[in-house]
């Protein structure tokens, strides 16, 4: 790899923008890398020096370099979509999961227990562990154990 890539010239209103960035709003940390390497390579520095400055690896450096076209900062600011499987807890998973637990228990059952719910919501179609359904309870702050918890809070 050329250790020195030749200077970006950014715009004055593109400077202005990701120097906004830095001052108001909340960003992710790596948008906000991202912008201070957009701000060094417009610099005569070195891509090491850039990596090192910014705190980023080196290939972020070349990344944010040729993702960049003048007119469009948001095309090296943003993140890239990333491939890999959804997940499999939906909004309509986590109605059903909390529908199923504030529910009446079964008979012969005086409360809820994930392996119950998680038995339940397979009963339904998912196909879903029972860590997802304890996760699921966990997110809406339900406890199974007393009445007076729990999503509706009855």
């Amino acid at each position: 790899m050329n250790p020195r890539l030749s200077p970006l010239s950014l715009s004055e209103q593109e400077r202005e923008e990701i120097q906004l960035l830095f001052k108001k709003g909340k960003h992710s940390v790596r948008k906000l890398k991202r912008a201070k390497v957009l701000l060094l390579l417009a610099t005569e520095k070195k891509v090491p020096d850039i990596a090192q400055e910014a705190g980023v690896s080196e290939a972020t450096v070349y990344n944010v370099y040729h993702r960049y076209e003048p007119g469009k900062l948001s095309q090296a600011l943003e993140a890239q979509p990333r491939s890999g499987q959804p997940g499999k807890v939906t909004p309509r998973l986590e109605a059903d999961v909390t529908r199923i637990a504030c529910s009446e228990a079964p008979a012969g059952r005086s409360r809820w227990t994930v392996d119950l719910i998680h038995q339940q919501v397979v009963q339904l179609g998912y196909e879903v562990g029972d860590e997802s359904v304890r996760g699921v309870l966990k997110k809406v702050t339900s406890s199974l154990g007393r009445k007076g918890n729990g999503v509706l809070g009855r």
